[in-house]
């Protein structure tokens, strides 16, 4: 894949093109100020996620960067975890996702990726996170 990047003002602009092919198959612009994401556990890719479980996942995420605040049936607060933590709820053809997240002022934290199997979030996954935070915190 081929890639042009430009940086204009406040905007970068990245371009892709497929190898092979002399159009332009994708457009891409990010504000600067736009939080990125840090993946501190889990990924989001195929398998096992589908195709469009990963395209819903990303687009919440880009809304996430951009200073959206989410709220059901797509993210729900866990308080439980820490303050700014939330659940990001994807449905795959015959699995249901849950990404575990905290937004900070200046980044969305990405904490665990794990297929839900019960009504409340199991409590391994609840210390992993809160592990994961503080170690975060602490370096």
């Amino acid at each position: 894949m081929k890639t042009l990047s430009a940086l204009s003002g406040l905007l970068a602009f990245e371009i892709y093109f497929l190898d092979n092919m002399s159009y332009l198959t994708y457009l891409y612009a990010m504000i600067i100020q736009d939080k990125p994401l840090i993946w501190l556990h889990g990924e989001i890719k195929t398998p096992p996620f589908s195709y469009a479980a990963r395209i819903e996942a990303g687009f919440l995420f880009r809304l996430l960067q951009m200073g959206e605040k989410l709220k059901m049936p797509h993210s729900r607060p866990i308080p439980s975890i820490g303050s700014n933590c939330h659940e990001l709820r994807i449905n795959n053809e015959r699995t249901i996702w849950r990404i575990i997240y905290r937004v900070d002022v200046d980044a969305i934290i990405i904490l665990e990726v794990f297929k839900k199997k019960t009504q409340q979030t199991p409590k391994n996954i609840i210390d992993i996170c809160k592990k994961r935070i503080k170690e975060y915190d602490n370096e």
